[in-house]
């Protein structure tokens, strides 16, 4: 038996196809990755990736970057950061599959950490974790993604959130002039605009403006020719533009706070994890500690955030391994 697992974001999309014995145990044959945008449709890239093997796969498991719509049709979502409808039964039908398994790319996430090993995942801050207690989980990428997770019988009830769509809440005098120059360009500012990959660029572009500083020619000449929040992340790593530092350090503290709400409207008991590209991307930087001074400062409700255990997923793949699971449960 062969199984299809996909991971589709607003920037790339992740495939991986496995073979599985009789006893459920499985290997991963080959994977790959695609730039999204390239394609019209998922059901593209999985013919482009699959060639020759197409006609070996029975089951797909696929978590889709936007809300999945469940009726009695099926499974459909419509891709937030692409111009794709992703529909289940119709990749069944096109694909000639005998089932597609379409979640929210978060709650892929949520079934991938506990199948995760101990080095896939690094702990920022201690806390107390209570194995029964809820769990709760964010990451930014292309957008920024968020899940809450129940443990039920011994399972994960996994609880899809388009959270990151949220309004974003300024919480001091610079981050009210942000509000204001985002308010300039968009009829409603939600946090995803700011705790985002894309959200780097918008906050280098902010404090330039707002500060009236100088970027550097060698800066900007880079992000002419590559990813611009890459190009902004890799030069605070490496301290030598200190436009991009100081980016980073108030996109961290962003994030932080961001984490902090969700987990004042979760009480997540069981953990809170932190996903997505970003944080492995600008781990050193998570580590510094503005994320989680952010994610405590909730003024009489700091004790709660401080005994909460905060860690960060490490292993890019965990959306691709929940994809999987999905394939052949209902969790």
């Amino acid at each position: 038996m062969r199984v299809l697992a996909a991971d589709v974001g607003g920037t790339k999309t992740l495939l991986s196809l496995h073979e599985l014995d009789e006893e459920g145990f499985h290997r991963e044959l080959r994977s790959e990755r695609y730039a999204s945008r390239d394609f019209s449709g998922l059901g593209e890239v999985i013919r482009e990736f699959l060639g020759d093997d197409l006609a070996s796969v029975t089951h797909a498991g696929i978590g889709v970057a936007g809300p999945v719509t469940v009726d009695e049709h099926g499974e459909s979502a419509r891709a937030t950061n692409l111009p794709w409808r992703i529909d289940a039964r119709a990749l069944e039908v096109a694909l000639d599959l005998e089932r597609v398994r379409l979640i929210n790319d978060f709650h892929a996430v949520a079934l991938g950490i506990p199948r995760l090993d101990a080095d896939d995942v690094e702990v920022l801050q201690e806390g107390v974790v209570d194995p029964a207690g809820p769990i709760a989980i964010l990451g930014a990428g292309t957008g920024l993604g968020e899940a809450i997770v129940l443990p039920v019988a011994g399972q994960w009830k996994v609880i899809a959130s388009e959270g990151g769509h949220c309004d974003f809440a300024p919480r001091n005098e610079l981050e009210i002039a942000l509000l204001r120059f985002l308010l300039g360009r968009h009829e409603r500012v939600s946090c995803e605009r700011v705790v985002s990959g894309p959200g780097l660029l918008t906050l280098y572009r902010f404090l330039i403006e707002h500060e009236g500083l100088t970027a550097r020619p060698d800066t900007e000449a880079r992000m002419t020719s590559e990813d611009p929040s890459a190009v902004i992340g890799e030069r605070a790593l490496a301290g030598d533009d200190e436009i991009c530092v100081r980016t980073v350090d108030l996109f961290m503290s962003l994030y932080g706070a961001e984490a902090g709400n969700l987990a004042l409207k979760v009480l997540p008991k069981g953990g809170l994890y932190i996903a997505g590209g970003v944080a492995t991307r600008l781990l050193p930087k998570l580590r510094e500690g503005n994320f989680l001074a952010a994610f405590n400062r909730k003024g009489r409700m700091s004790p709660l955030l401080e005994a909460t255990r905060v860690s960060v997923v490490t292993n890019p793949r965990v959306g691709l391994i929940g994809a999987l699971h999905a394939a052949l449960t209902r969790e």
